[in-house]
């Protein structure tokens, strides 16, 4: 089989090949896209080894000492409830579809072979690309492998987007400032993608194929953070009193005013809902409401964040955590608070749902929800509950619940123009929109009013 040309094998002895040259090559024809990956390692020889050891690859962080009960732990994706499609434990091939590899089916998955690595979802440019959306990161059929091959290059938002815009099963449904309107956004929609035409690797730099901005598992580590200060500066406004607030608000509370704001966003997904004998149903834009297999919907537009100190870091429900069903479950727990100094007010997209749990155990549970035997076939809970919570090891006593639950998610994208930006009478003032709830917030009332006790190091009490 003739995967590559002689020109590669004397591009190995002569030096390295730009991306524009890659379609002198590569000749292909390829069988399978591992042979793709294969001869991407011809060259980028380190590659493999690098992307082995990312996030991006394992969906797990390293072992830290949480600091609580649970001692030394590894969180991320493989082991993370959420309130979307809540686990990927005996879900995978549907989960696993946009993972950057190849045929993760369960968890035997190899994840030390390099040529699983799919080199072609972050690199290719010709659009064409696509995986499928149940076959464990497989590419859909029909796909020609050579022109994709040889079009690679550095990332674009596209190969970023189709993974990271549509994540929860579609456009917006899980971030609420990432959809499918930020593949060509407006200088309007955000300044940096839009304006400046900005890729995703622009902030979300790469070292040995680990890219920085921390996730939910950076977040419980409290590691890999990128701020909007790595490239401003705090003096960056024109008036003192604006700079000022750099001490107490991240940049993005005023320079994003609203979130989703082409786009709808999920807002909440109600489990319990599933399984009833009616039809699927759509709002006036034509955006599901209510799915069979999934439940029922809420989809908002031009969403007011939720504002709350943030230090970076936030604390994760576990698998198997204990849960009090009297009252919502938070999937996440944002760390800091008023006195915290390395703290801001940061805005959030809060989800809401409800999602299954075990009435006895009074432990969250993961069904499986994909397959054969899974809930989206057999519409039976307690089968897929079964099923899921064998795989995840943990009891299940056969007895499912509803709990409410939520789910905090940054918001750091669809950043406003300047002039467009929020003003101080959003915040501030009897008259003004007073978006912030100031008690909630640790403080006595409005801090421009006498009094009020303000956050340390901004303004003294008087």
């Amino acid at each position: 089989m003739k995967i590559f040309s002689i020109s590669l094998l004397l591009l190995l002895w002569t030096g390295s090949v730009s991306a524009q040259d890659h379609a002198d090559y590569i000749e292909g024809p390829f069988e399978t896209p591992q042979e793709v990956t294969e001869t991407c390692l011809m060259c980028h020889e380190d590659a493999g080894t690098e992307v082995m050891e990312t996030r991006h690859w394992k969906w797990l962080g390293p072992e830290f000492d949480a600091g609580d009960e649970r001692g030394v732990i590894q969180l991320g994706k493989q082991n993370f409830i959420n309130n979307f499609c809540i686990s990927v434990p005996s879900n995978w091939p549907r989960c696993t579809s946009c993972h950057i590899s190849y045929g993760w089916k369960d968890d035997t998955f190899d994840h030390s072979d390099p040529n699983n690595i799919d080199c072609l979802v972050c690199h290719e440019h010709t659009g064409t690309y696509a995986k499928e959306a149940t076959g464990a990161g497989m590419p859909v059929d029909g796909v020609d492998l050579v022109p994709v091959a040889q079009s690679v290059g550095a990332s674009t938002r596209r190969n970023c987007g189709v993974c990271h815009f549509d994540g929860g099963g579609g456009s917006g449904v899980k971030h609420g400032d990432l959809d499918d309107s930020m593949y060509q956004p407006s200088r309007e929609l955000d300044v940096h993608m839009g304006g400046l035409d900005f890729t995703c690797t622009e902030c979300h730099t790469t070292d040995a194929h680990s890219i920085a901005g921390a996730g939910h598992g950076s977040k419980a580590e409290n590691t890999n953070h990128i701020s909007c200060l790595d490239c401003h500066d705090t003096e960056v406004h024109e008036k003192s009193i604006l700079n000022d607030h750099v001490r107490t608000l991240a940049c993005e509370s005023c320079h994003v005013p609203t979130f989703a704001r082409e786009e709808a966003t999920k807002t909440w997904w109600d489990w319990s809902k599933a399984g009833e004998d009616r039809d699927t149903e759509t709002d006036a834009q034509g955006r599901e409401i209510y799915n069979r297999k999934k439940g029922a919907f809420v989809w908002e537009k031009n969403v007011i964040p939720t504002y709350v100190w943030s230090d970076g870091s936030a604390a994760y429900y576990m698998m198997g955590d204990k849960i009090d069903p009297a009252r919502p479950v938070r999937l996440n727990t944002i760390s800091g608070g008023i006195s915290d100094p390395d703290a801001r007010i940061a805005p959030f997209k809060v989800m809401r749902g409800k999602q299954p749990y075990d009435t006895e155990h009074r432990h969250l549970i993961t069904p499986h929800l994909f397959g054969k035997d899974g809930y989206w076939k057999t519409f039976d809970w307690d089968s897929a509950s079964r099923i899921g919570m064998k795989e995840t090891g943990l009891p299940y006593s056969g007895s499912v619940g509803f709990v409410e639950t939520e789910m905090y998610w940054p918001i750091n994208h669809m950043v406003a123009p300047a002039e467009d930006a929020l003003h101080c009478t959003n915040c501030h003032g009897r008259k003004g929109e007073r978006r912030l709830d100031w008690k909630a917030l640790g403080y006595s009332r409005d801090p421009i009013t006498r009094g009020s006790r303000f956050k340390q190091g901004l303004v003294d009490e008087e």
